[in-house]
């Protein structure tokens, strides 16, 4: 008998002596000491990626930039984000969880405050790159993390609960950023889309502080679980030790469907970043141009997206399912970017297709990021799931710049989304006919 398959004999033991509802009452407490933070902390990491999108009608007045340059910036983020992806996850796996997710909330906070001393394209295309390098690792670090203190059962919830902060970014950040630019506008000196950035940066510093000091690496740290139930927890979380395979990333990448995988992100990615980037502009140029009722109105797909996370979330860990519920979720996607293409200038279907639009988009990602870990684990899961980010977020690149490219050209945003809708659509035969037999299964 191997030293890691007598090692887990107890845990197997305890886990199979401890009624289900014990469980379910120590990962209610796990919920409860862990899920708040991370979420606000979430919450700020994606305002800080969609904001550029509010400050874009100022930002570009004000630095001269054409809907291209506006999209190559929006994208160099995700450049330096996608080169430092990697590494980062593995630091992250070496140094632990918590020191190396308030590094990086830190880092990031301040670069995105440093965005009020940009005065020139250049620097505009530099600073966004730093952002994105500074940022890289936490989002992937962060499902990671949940891996360790988190069942296989009851993962779907967890990851819908930490990307409802996600939404709750569009939905509080949207209308939050409005106000800023309208109100804000001159105050102190101060130009709108400035304050903007630094409201969203500075709290990011105090956030990282927070981390280092209340958040634990490992079961065995949590003060608030008794012996017995940090013994019950780990028994039933997927832990590296009791797995063969996933063990580097070059074993994950070996994996069958593991980039595949990657693909499939990268496609979502394409759409979310189209919705992200580009929903304020949309209603902008259907005739809104009162910037607290844009945000206001760009709040709907995110509230929408909350909702079908949270129902989906339930109803996958219920039935065991996850590809089709991400299947279900990109047919949304898909008729929400051709119905806003066909209504770009009618507002109220606007709206309504933007809805549709962002209860697909929004909640595929969360969905979505319950098939990895039935593929990865241990060091091949902190890598391969950064992989997978990695792969996926290069959609970041291409969505804003080919969106604001087709706009330059065309003069309309409708021929890029009903490009981002054909993608939506190759993203879902994906999932149908590429995947291996071991994401068809049900838990």
């Amino acid at each position: 008998m191997s030293t890691h398959a007598a090692a887990d004999l107890p845990r197997q033991s305890t886990a199979a002596q401890a009624p289900s509802s014990d469980v379910g009452a120590i990962v209610r407490r796990a919920t409860w000491h862990i899920m708040p933070l991370i979420m606000i902390c979430y919450l700020f990491a994606f305002f800080d990626r969609i904001n550029i999108s509010f400050a874009k009608f100022q930002l570009q007045g004000d630095l001269g930039l054409s809907d291209t340059a506006y999209g190559l910036g929006a994208s160099l983020f995700v450049v330096g984000y996608v080169l430092f992806e990697v590494p980062s996850n593995m630091f992250l796996y070496k140094v632990g969880a918590r020191r190396w997710i308030a590094r990086i909330m830190i880092s990031w906070g301040l670069a995105t405050a440093a965005m009020v001393f940009v005065t020139s394209e250049w620097q505009f295309y530099g600073l966004r790159f730093i952002i994105g390098a500074m940022e890289a690792g936490f989002a992937p670090g962060v499902l990671y993390y949940l891996t360790l203190w988190f069942p296989n059962s009851h993962r779907g919830r967890i990851t819908s609960m930490l990307f409802l902060a996600s939404a709750f970014a569009g939905l509080i950040g949207a209308p939050v950023s409005g106000m800023i630019l309208g109100h804000l506008e001159g105050v102190m000196g101060i130009r709108g889309w400035h304050w903007l950035f630094m409201l969203g940066g500075l709290p990011c510093i105090l956030l990282g502080l927070v981390v280092l000091r209340q958040l634990k690496d490992r079961i065995e740290d949590a003060h608030w679980l008794s012996p017995a139930e940090q013994q019950t927890l780990s028994a039933h979380v997927s832990s590296p030790a009791r797995h063969e395979r996933g063990h580097s990333l070059l074993s994950a990448i070996k994996t069958p469907g593991f980039l595949m995988l990657g693909l499939v992100y990268f496609l979502i990615q394409v759409a979310s970043y189209g919705l992200n980037f580009w929903a304020p502009h949309l209603i902008r140029t259907a005739g809104t141009q009162n910037p607290t009722i844009i945000g206001l109105l760009t709040a709907v797909p995110y509230i929408c997206g909350a909702i079908a996370m949270i129902v989906v979330g339930r109803l996958s860990d219920a039935r065991g399912e996850r590809r089709r519920f991400v299947i279900g979720l990109l047919a949304l996607a898909t008729i929400g970017f051709f119905a806003a293409g066909m209504f770009e200038k009618q507002t109220a279907l606007l709206i309504a297709a933007l809805g549709v639009m962002g209860a697909g988009v929004v909640a595929s990602i969360p969905a979505f990021w319950a098939l990895p870990p039935k593929l990865v684990t241990g060091a091949g899961a902190a890598a391969g799931i950064a992989l997978i980010n990695t792969l996926g977020q290069l959609g970041g690149i291409v969505s804003p710049v080919m969106v604001g490219r087709i706009r330059d050209v065309t003069g309309s945003t409708t021929p890029a989304l009903y490009a981002i809708g054909g993608m939506t659509i190759l993203c879902m035969l994906l999932l149908m006919f590429a995947m291996p037999a071991s994401l068809r299964e049900k838990e």
